[in-house]
């Protein structure tokens, strides 16, 4: 009968329960805290006799719903399992459960029942508080003159009030930058007006810096106002890059040294070297100097000496190294087409002044003359006086368009189109012909 399916301390145990429940001496957590979409432990212990035995364990939620129940043994068998819930600990005097990401919701107090042969049904309460944290990308760099964004959220957004936003600079003086709040308040303090900008969002917040500059470099803190978890706070330091722009430049002495200078303002500072191949012919190692600046630049000057005509093959190349920087820079300074170049420019400076005073011979000697002009009348206007020289037809202002015969050699003439200007005259159209007496006059274009 019952007697066979049912062992019979069992029977007596179950009767016992239904009878009266024993005073509790399960001890659980008072008071946890707990962040919120974070794991959490929760645990009771049970204090027993000899003789005693933990049947079953039961843990229901703050409603009093069933979350998790097992049987203990020495593998607990589990019945019953909320899809956040998981089994930690199952000993015989203590059971520990995870929640695997508690939620606002879930906070308040847990009730741990302890089913114990023979004494009965023993329970105790496990309570804990869900609260948000502030969450912040972390440390950032910007490159001046960029734009750069700062954003932290909390994680309970719901709970929000109020955003603020400060800045602590390097000297440790903090101000307020600005603040969002609820009924869509907006405010920017008057120094960072038409720097920054903030969004309008409460949980999630951004602080924009339209155009980084050196003096923006501090640590910034996101505030949220919050009820009821009160103020909660991060910050995090926001460090300013200035990249490098390196020149080079170099000067020979009259005793073949050519001094080669690399030259770097960056901040921080740059590190330069130098790549003069694989057959190193310097005259020593290169010397850097650096000057800081008022603006929290460093100018770094690196110094490379080598005798000029060991080089004459061989490309120098300047290399800074940077923090701000994908990939080094490389400046080339190239030894063998210094000379040279100076000499292509000479060349090209002496052959264009002989190819001008030989177009101004030409046109003195040959064409620009009044002895070669054999004609000069008005193209539109018949019957201007001949022999009359561009110089006093430009003073007469008689004509706007003049005709004009030049002599080139025996028997070779070219009649040309003036046109007259205020401060001048041009050629704008020439006829090139053999025998002049075959024009008819006057001529016309």
């Amino acid at each position: 009968m019952c007697g066979s399916s049912i062992p019979l301390r069992l029977l007596l145990w179950i009767v016992g329960a239904a009878v009266s429940t024993t005073q509790g001496k399960v001890l659980g957590p008072a008071n946890l805290t707990a962040e919120a979409g974070r794991p959490l432990l929760l645990g009771c212990n049970i204090t027993t006799e000899p003789g005693d035995m933990v049947y079953q364990v039961r843990w229901l939620n703050k409603h009093h719903k069933l979350i998790l129940a097992y049987e203990q043994g020495t593998s607990p068998h589990i019945s019953h399992q909320d899809q956040n819930v998981q089994l930690t600990v199952s000993h015989h005097n203590a059971s520990y459960i995870t929640f695997t990401k508690v939620q606002a919701a879930d906070s308040g107090c847990y009730h741990c029942i302890f089913d114990v042969y023979p004494k009965g049904t023993q329970q105790g309460l496990a309570c804990f508080n869900i609260i948000g944290k502030v969450h912040f990308d972390g440390n950032k760099t910007a490159i001046s003159g960029k734009p750069t964004t700062l954003s932290c959220w909390y994680s309970l957004p719901g709970r929000v009030r109020q955003v603020l936003w400060r800045k602590t600079a390097e000297q440790g003086d903090t101000t307020t930058v600005g603040s969002v709040a609820e009924g869509n308040h907006y405010k920017i303090e008057e120094q960072f007006k038409g720097q920054v900008s903030l969004s309008r969002t409460l949980g999630h917040t951004e602080l924009t810096i339209k155009a980084v500059r050196t003096e923006d470099e501090a640590c910034y803190t996101c505030e949220f106002h919050t009820y009821p978890d009160g103020t909660r706070a991060a910050t995090t330091c926001l460090s300013v890059y200035v990249l490098p722009k390196p020149e080079v430049s170099q000067v020979t002495s009259p005793s073949g040294i050519t001094e080669a200078n690399c030259t770097a303002k960056s901040r921080p500072a740059a590190e330069i070297m130098w790549n003069v191949g694989s057959d190193n012919r310097t005259l020593g190692p290169p010397f850097s100097s650096a000057y800081e600046q008022g603006d929290g630049t460093t100018i770094v000057t690196s110094t490379l000496l080598f005798q000029s005509g060991l080089f004459s093959d061989l490309s120098i190349k300047c290399i800074v190294h940077h923090p701000g920087l994908n990939k080094p820079l490389l400046m080339s300074l190239n030894t063998n087409m210094g000379p040279a170049m100076v000499i292509l420019i000479s060349v090209c400076g002496v052959a264009a002044v002989l190819l001008l005073c030989l177009c101004v011979c030409l046109c003195k000697c040959f064409i620009c003359t009044d002895e070669n002009i054999l004609a000069f009348m008005d193209c539109d206007i018949p019957n201007q006086p001949p022999r009359t020289t561009v110089a006093q037809l430009l003073l007469q202002g008689l004509t706007d368009k003049t005709c004009f015969l030049f002599k080139v050699k025996p028997n070779y003439f070219v009649i040309c189109n003036f046109e007259n200007e205020q401060k001048g005259g041009k050629i704008i159209d020439c006829l090139y012909i053999k025998e002049v007496d075959h024009i008819s006059l006057p001529l016309t274009f």
